[in-house]
C-alpha cells in the first residue's frame, strides 16, 4: 500500500472537500482530532499503581484519550520516548501569594513540575486586612517598598476577584489564615477572644469561605495565633461548610511538646469533624528526634478511628522561619513594637536568654547552625549567608548579643534557615503512607525583588529532590508511590476532584521528567538554581516548560473551593 505524507493527505483531504462541496457531498472538518498528543511515553497515573507505556491525548484542556494514538492528529505532539509523564504535581503546603503578582511565571515552582499550590498556609493569609491595632497604610508601604505592589484588597472576597482577574503560569488554591482572622478581630494581645470579636472571626470565616477558600490555617507558634486555645479553634473551624472543612496546621510546638501539640491538633479536628492536614509534620532538635516514631503512630492511630488525617513534608533537614521565633512567646506579645522594646530593655533581655540559648543548643551546630537568609533592607544585607556565630565573630561579642543586634537593626524583618531535624526521620516522614510532599515555601526568583535574599532551597528543589535523593538515591519507596504523595493524596485532601491523576475527563495537568536526570540543584550558600530533568510542563493543557524553556505561557487559574 502506497504511504502519503501528512501534508499530502491534507491537501488531497482538501481538494476532496471542496469537490463534495461542489457535488452536494458531506465534507470532513480538517480539524485535528487533538489540541496536544503526548506519544512514547511512560505513564505514572498518580494511584499508585505500576507505570505503563501510553499516549495521551489533550483536547479543550482535558485528557480525553490514553492508549495507542500513533495515527491520531494533532496540533502539537510531544515525544516522551524514554521519559515519565505524571500528573502535575500538587505542593499542598504553600507560601505562594502575593509573589504571583511580582513573578507571574513562578518559575522556583513550576520548573520543579508543580502545577498547583495550595497557598494561606500556617494561619497566614493576604486577607482580611486592617483590623484592630494594625498600622494598615505601614503595612501596605511595606510592601510597596519590598515588592513594588500595590493592594487594592482588603476583604477575602476582594482578594480572590482580584488573583481571578491576574494572569499567572501556575494554579493557585488558598486557604484562610486563622491568625490573620484574629489578628484583623483582636490584634495580637495574649487573650481570650470576647463574643464580639468571635462574631468578627466568624463573619470573616464566612466570607472567605463563599469567597472560594479550600480550608482554613493555623500557626500556632506565630502571633498571633499562639494566643488561640483549642476551643476557638474548635468553634472557628466549625464555621467552615464542612466540603471546605479542612484545617491544616502549623502546631503549637513542633519540639519540646511537639507530642502533646499533635494531640491537641487531632482532637481539634476530631471536636470540629475537620480533614486535618498537619504541616510540615518534624521533630526539631536533637533530643526530639527520638519522638518521630510516636508522631507517625499517633497519625496512624487517628485515622484507624476515622479521622481523614495526614501530614506533608519538605524534602531537606532544615526548616525555615523569623530569627525572632528563638525568642519566648511572652517576648513576642503584642507585635513588632512591644518586641523590639523589650530586646531592648536589659533587664528583660536577661530574662530571654536562656530560653533561647537552650533552645538553640539544640540545633546542629548551635548558633552555627542558624543561617540569615535575609533581609528587606539593603544596609542590612552583608549578614545574608552567614550563620549569627559567624556574625558574632565579626563583631566579637556573644551570639546571642550578635542575634538581638540584628533583630533591632533590622526592625525584626530577618529571616533564617535553621538546621534542626536528621536525615533518618525524614526518611520515616517522607515513606509513611499518611504523608504527603508540600515545599513550605513561596514562589522565588534569582532576579530581584524575589531574589534579594538567600531562599531556602526547598523553594527551588523539594519535588525533584523527593525523586532523585529520596527514590532514585535512596530508595526509600516506589516511584509511583513518590508521585501518589505529589499528586492525587494532595488533590484528593483538597477537592480537586478533576486534577492529581492521568485519567480520561481529568484536567490536563501534566509534569513529564526524565528519572535518570532529574535533580534538584539548590544549595543552602547558593539556592537560586532550578532543577533538572523535567523538560515539559503542562497546565490546564498548555505547555508551560517546553524542552526545558519557559514558553511565557500563563494558564495557570485561581481554583475555588
Amino acid at each position: 500500500m502506497k504511504t502519503i505524507s501528512r501534508r499530502e493527505f491534507l491537501k488531497d483531504s482538501a481538494a476532496f472537500g471542496i469537490a463534495a462541496a461542489g457535488l452536494n457531498l458531506p465534507a470532513f472538518s480538517l480539524k485535528n482530532q487533538f489540541d496536544l498528543v503526548i506519544k512514547n511515553g511512560s505513564v505514572i497515573d498518580g494511584t499508585g499503581r505500576r507505570e505503563f507505556k501510553a499516549d495521551l491525548g489533550i483536547k479543550n484542556g482535558r485528557i480525553t484519550a490514553i492508549g495507542k494514538l500513533s495515527h491520531a492528529s494533532a496540533d502539537k505532539v510531544i515525544d516522551a520516548r524514554g521519559l515519565k509523564v505524571s500528573p502535575g504535581f500538587i505542593d499542598i503546603h504553600s507560601h505562594t501569594d502575593i509573589q504571583l503578582l511580582v513573578n507571574p511565571r513562578a518559575e522556583s515552582k513550576i520548573r520543579q513540575g508543580i502545577t498547583t499550590e495550595a497557598g494561606g498556609q500556617c494561619g497566614g493569609s493576604m486577607a482580611p486586612l486592617g483590623g484592630m491595632n494594625v498600622d494598615l497604610d505601614k503595612s501596605l508601604q511595606r510592601i510597596k517598598d519590598n515588592l513594588n505592589i500595590d493592594v487594592t484588597w482588603r476583604t477575602f472576597p476582594e482578594f480572590m476577584d482580584y488573583f481571578s482577574s491576574q494572569k499567572f503560569s501556575i494554579n493557585l488554591v488558598m486557604m484562610a489564615g486563622l491568625g490573620s482572622i484574629r489578628s484583623f478581630a483582636m490584634g495580637e494581645g495574649n487573650r481570650r477572644a470576647t463574643e464580639d470579636e468571635m462574631n468578627v472571626m466568624l463573619s470573616k470565616i464566612q466570607e472567605a469561605c463563599h469567597a472560594g477558600i479550600v480550608g482554613v490555617s493555623s500557626g500556632l507558634e506565630y502571633l498571633p495565633g499562639s494566643f488561640s486555645d483549642s476551643e476557638e479553634l474548635i468553634r472557628l473551624c466549625k464555621a467552615v461548610p464542612k466540603a471546605q472543612r479542612i484545617y491544616a496546621t502549623h502546631m503549637r510546638n513542633e519540639d519540646k511538646t511537639v507530642i502533646e501539640a499533635l494531640d491537641e491538633a487531632i482532637r481539634i479536628a476530631q471536636a470540629s469533624d475537620a480533614r486535618l492536614q498537619v504541616s510540615h509534620l518534624k521533630a526539631c532538635g536533637k533530643s526530639n528526634w527520638s519522638k518521630t516514631d510516636e508522631l507517625l503512630l499517633m497519625l496512624e492511630k487517628a485515622a484507624d478511628s476515622g479521622l481523614d488525617i495526614n501530614a506533608d513534608r519538605y524534602t531537606y533537614t532544615a526548616y525555615a522561619t523569623s530569627l525572632d521565633m528563638f525568642f519566648p512567646l511572652w517576648a513576642r506579645e503584642g507585635g513588632d513594637k512591644f518586641f523590639l522594646g523589650r530586646l531592648s530593655d536589659k533587664n528583660q533581655l536577661g530574662r530571654m536568654k536562656e530560653s533561647v540559648e537552650m533552645k538553640v543548643s539544640e540545633l546542629n551546630g548551635a548558633w552555627n547552625g542558624i543561617l540569615i537568609a535575609g533581609t528587606p533592607k539593603p544596609e542590612y544585607r552583608h549578614y545574608q549567608g552567614k550563620t549569627v556565630q559567624n556574625i558574632a565573630d565579626e563583631m566579637n561579642m556573644s551570639a546571642f548579643d550578635a542575634a538581638v543586634r540584628v533583630i533591632l537593626e533590622t526592625e525584626n524583618l530577618t529571616d533564617m534557615v535553621g538546621f534542626a531535624m536528621d536525615e533518618p526521620n525524614t526518611e520515616k516522614i517522607l515513606s509513611h503512607p499518611l504523608v504527603m510532599i508540600g515545599s513550605d515555601s513561596s514562589v522565588h526568583s534569582p532576579e530581584p525583588p524575589l531574589g534579594n535574599k538567600i531562599a531556602h532551597p526547598r523553594g527551588y528543589g523539594t519535588f525533584p529532590r523527593a525523586i532523585a535523593h529520596y527514590v532514585r538515591e535512596r530508595k526509600i519507596c516506589p516511584l509511583e508511590t513518590m508521585i501518589k504523595k505529589m499528586t492525587s493524596m494532595s488533590a484528593k485532601k483538597l477537592g480537586l476532584n478533576d486534577r492529581g491523576a492521568i485519567e480520561k475527563g481529568k484536567i490536563a495537568d501534566i509534569t513529564i521528567f526524565d528519572f535518570n536526570k532529574i535533580q534538584d540543584n539548590a544549595e543552602y550558600s547558593n539556592p537560586h538554581q532550578y532543577p533538572e530533568g523535567i523538560p515539559y510542563v503542562i497546565i490546564n493543557g498548555i505547555p508551560v516548560i517546553e524542552q526545558g524553556i519557559h514558553t511565557q505561557s500563563y494558564p495557570g487559574q485561581l481554583l475555588r473551593g
